[in-house]
């Protein structure tokens, strides 16, 4: 992998976290905390909660900045330091239950056609609702682009474990979907769009 290009904003802020310069540190902060506080909630549901995990998570950013080498995106390995903090924090807390009963789980949901009327919102707003387990591994599975095997190995569960709770993560969503398409084409026959 050859080295990454940064910004010259971007390179000052590195090195100046490196030295434990305060001003860098708060720029460094502020640049990338929004994006990092919206991938806490989407593991952590109380957004209390994930602001304090994202406090952790830039403290070992700010002790850990001299293990960056400079290889590949300075983000991504932000990113994984917040999922692998949001992922410690549940296990800490014991809120992350795996399993959930099948029977919770409808198999044959009605798969009608849905039509693209979905905001990014309403999207997140769902994932955000599904089991802890159902939600741990969609998230890192189809957002975060996490192996079955790296699941496996956050979440200390089996890759047919992670695999399993993906499949009734997505038959939940679908259902899901359903849902909201069908409640899209009630009001519009009621003319309410």
């Amino acid at each position: 992998m050859g080295l990454q290009i940064y910004s010259a904003k971007e390179t000052e802020w590195i090195e100046g976290c490196k030295r434990q310069d305060s001003r860098a540190q708060e720029s460094l902060y502020a640049q990338y905390s929004g994006k990092m506080y919206a991938l806490c909630c989407r593991y952590v549901p109380s957004k209390m909660e994930a602001e304090d995990v994202l406090v952790v998570a830039f403290t070992k950013v700010f002790e850990r900045i001299d293990q960056f080498k400079a290889e590949g995106s300075f983000e991504g390995w932000l990113r994984r330091i917040v999922v692998n903090e949001s992922l410690t924090y549940l296990r800490r807390n014991k809120n992350m239950y795996l399993e959930t009963e099948i029977e919770a789980v409808d198999k044959n949901p009605d798969f009608g056609q849905l039509e693209n009327h979905l905001e990014a919102d309403d999207l997140l707003r769902m994932v955000g609702e599904l089991p802890t387990g159902y939600r741990m591994v969609f998230n890192l599975y189809a957002i975060d682009g996490y192996t079955h095997k790296e699941i496996a190995e956050q979440l200390e569960i089996s890759e047919n474990t992670s695999k399993s709770q993906l499949s009734r993560a997505r038959v939940l969503l679908k259902k899901k979907l359903n849902a909201l398409e069908k409640e899209v084409e009630t009001k519009k026959s009621n003319g309410y769009e």
